[in-house]
Order: structure tokens, then C-alpha cells, then sequence
């Protein structure tokens, strides 16, 4: 049972980590805020990270991501990943050389959010994209977990991730993850994580090198991004590319639609995720409407991430295409948001409901987690 400390209202479906409710969010953005950033600076602290993106006035803005830190001498950026050392940036991770990340083989069909459209899962894009008409059964997905985030997200599915961004290891070139997919049994890569946006040198040359090496022994292999969508544009648009070329797609995670709940939830403006999405749908998704190349998908975080939310999202995806896929996922309590239930049934089929008025293709997942 959480209480808000703006009204002081209680419920189960306030947490108790983030300490405010939706609706104060909503009408009280400013107050509620600044609560909201005392819990991510607690949350981030734990493992050395600055409480917010840096805008240091003497400092060396990095550029990668979407936060465009300027960091101060001797401070880090929002990733923990790029330090001013000397007046210099010292990149630990995300370049071309070194990419702080975890790999493995995941045998198709796999769990990924676009499995009910994706070639790997359902042989859509046959024989261009996928190597059989159904479920590519015997062959693998390079899954690429990037151990950093431009978000910070306090219902965090993966907060593991943080102890890559403090440790700054494992640690892989992209020429050596590349290397991982040259086995023909792998017919498609995923960069995911954390988050691929503050490494996103590195997973682009880890694609140039993998579909260079594919185009010359005339094979399939895919590459697809699952992210937060905080990237640097000219970088988003690089990714696109090569996903729209490949037969992969890019996976946006919307979180929310509000700003103020952005802010509240995951640390940081959801806007240049927005413009993002925009830009690449406006740009790309025409250019291979039989097998998207975009698709979206919202964490329906009990409490927070409403119908409201979810309707607002899935009008400015028709904006783009009513055809754009878009996946509900189920919330499970992880990480400062643990206190929180499961997402019910009711909810996912309330934000179904709505989102269904905007757009033709609407799937629920993690089903098995609804209460």
C-alpha cells in the first residue's frame, strides 16, 4: 500500500518508491517531480550514476544519445559509460572498439516483443527475409544485451544492467561480436538491453560488418533494435537503414505519452523519442509496408500507464500508419516499482480497447503475467 506524498492519497496502486500518483502527476506536475527526481537520484546512486543527464556550463557535450550531456571535468555522463578526463571525453563503452555489453544465442521462435509479425517467428517476408514459411525452427537470434541506458526507468525489467554501466565490463569489439553471427544457423541479430542508444556506434558497425559478410555469401540475417528509442537522430535514422535492408524492424518502447509522466517514471523527457518514431516512420515505414520495419510496444505499469496514456500513444502512431504493429505488454513488480501488482486483465483489455480506434493491429503479451 503506497502513499502519495503530494495528496497523500493511498492505494495498491500507488508505489511506494515512487512515492507520488498518477493523478498529482497529471495536475500537479511540478510538485510531484520533484519527488519523483529524489527517487531516481536515490535508485541511481547505488551504482555510481549521475541523478540527471549533466549540463555542466564548462564541460564537453557528448552526442550520442538523446540527453546530449555536457560533462563536467571529472564527472560522467547519464550512462556512467563516458567520463571528462583531463577536459576530454574517456568513452568506456559504445565505441566501435568497445562495447560493455552481454551476448548469447537465442533459438528461434523466441520471446521477442514482434514475434506475431517477425520473419524469425512466423516466416512473414518468405523467401526474401526468412528462410521458411513458418517459425525459422534450427536457427538462432545473436540477442546483444548492452550493458547501459539513456532512460531510468523505476519499473526497470532489466535493472541488472546497471552493474555492466559501473563495472564497464564485460566488454566486446564489434568486430568480435560480429563474428558471433558468421554461424549460418544465425539468421538474425537483436541489439537490446538496457538500452542500445548510448552504445549505438558500436551496434552500427557490428551491423555493417555482419550484413557486408551476409550480402557476400547471399544469406538472410536480419538486424533489429529494441529500444528506448533516446537515440541521436542521424544514428536512429542509420539503424532504420540498415533494419529496413536487412528485413529486421526497430522496436520502439513508448512508455508514456504525458512528458510530466515520462519524467516521473523513467527520469528523463519522452520527447525526442517521439520525434524519433516520427522521423523514421515518415521516412521508412512506406518503403516496406509488407513486413514493418517500426513497431511499437507499452508496458502497462499498474497505477501510471492507463488507457488515457494508451489511446493518446496509439493516435499518434496512426498518424504515421493505422497499419504500424503496436504490443501491450504485462507488467511484472521489478526493481524500485516492486510493490506494484501485476497488470489485470481488465487493463489490458480497457488499453487494447482504445488503442483498437487508432489502429488495425493491436496484440496483448506476456499474457501469462495478467491478473
Amino acid at each position: 500500500m503506497g502513499k502519495c506524498r503530494v495528496c497523500g492519497e493511498q492505494s495498491q496502486l500507488i508505489s511506494e518508491g515512487l512515492g507520488i500518483c498518477l493523478k498529482c502527476i497529471r495536475e500537479q506536475p511540478e510538485k510531484a517531480l520533484s519527488f519523483a527526481l529524489e527517487a531516481h537520484a536515490k535508485s541511481r546512486a547505488v551504482y555510481g550514476l549521475p541523478s540527471e543527464p549533466p549540463k555542466d556550463t564548462v564541460g564537453v557535450p557528448c552526442g550520442v544519445c538523446a540527453n546530449n550531456c555536457v560533462i563536467g571535468l571529472g564527472k560522467s555522463g547519464f550512462c556512467g559509460l563516458v567520463w571528462n578526463k583531463n577536459g576530454h571525453l574517456v568513452r568506456f563503452g559504445g565505441t566501435v572498439a568497445k562495447g560493455v555489453l552481454e551476448w548469447y544465442y537465442d533459438a528461434l521462435p523466441t520471446n521477442c516483443v514482434s514475434w506475431w509479425f517477425c520473419p524469425g517467428c512466423t516466416g512473414n517476408g518468405y523467401p526474401k527475409y526468412a528462410y521458411k514459411q513458418e517459425a525459422e525452427h534450427g536457427y538462432y537470434n545473436l540477442a546483444v544485451f548492452y550493458g547501459a541506458c539513456s532512460y531510468d526507468c523505476l519499473f526497470c525489467q532489466n535493472w541488472h544492467y546497471r552493474n555492466l554501466s559501473a563495472k564497464h565490463k564485460p566488454f566486446m569489439s564489434a568486430k568480435a561480436l560480429a563474428e558471433k553471427a558468421l554461424d549460418k544457423r544465425v539468421s538474425c541479430v537483436c541489439f537490446f538491453g538496457g538500452d542500445p542508444s548510448p552504445q549505438m556506434p558500436h551496434s552500427l558497425e557490428t551491423s555493417r560488418i555482419v550484413l557486408e559478410k551476409a550480402e557476400d555469401e547471399k544469406r538472410i540475417l536480419r538486424v533489429c533494435w529494441e529500444t528506448n528509442g533516446y537515440m541521436n537522430p542521424r544514428l536512429a535514422e542509420k539503424a532504420a537503414d540498415y533494419a529496413l535492408k536487412s528485413g529486421g524492424n526497430i522496436k520502439f518502447d513508448l512508455k508514456a505519452w504525458s512528458e510530466a509522466l515520462s519524467i516521473a517514471l523513467c527520469g528523463v523527457s519522452n520527447k525526442p523519442t517521439v520525434e524519433n518514431f516520427r522521423h523514421i516512420g515518415e521516412k521508412f515505414y512506406k518503403k516496406r509496408p509488407e513486413l514493418p520495419v517500426l513497431t511499437a510496444s507499452t508496458l502497462l505499469v499498474p497505477g501510471y500507464v492507463d488507457a488515457e496514456e494508451v489511446e493518446n500513444i496509439a493516435q499518434f502512431i496512426s498518424q504515421i500508419s493505422p497499419e504500424i504493429h503496436y504490443t501491450l505488454l504485462a507488467f511484472y513488480p521489478c526493481y524500485v516499482m516492486s510493490d506494484l501488482p501485476t497488470t489485470s486483465r481488465k487493463q489490458a483489455l480497457e488499453c487494447q480497447k482504445v488503442a483498437e480506434k487508432h489502429l488495425k493491429h493491436v496484440r496483448i503479451g506476456n499474457i501469462h503475467l495478467l491478473s
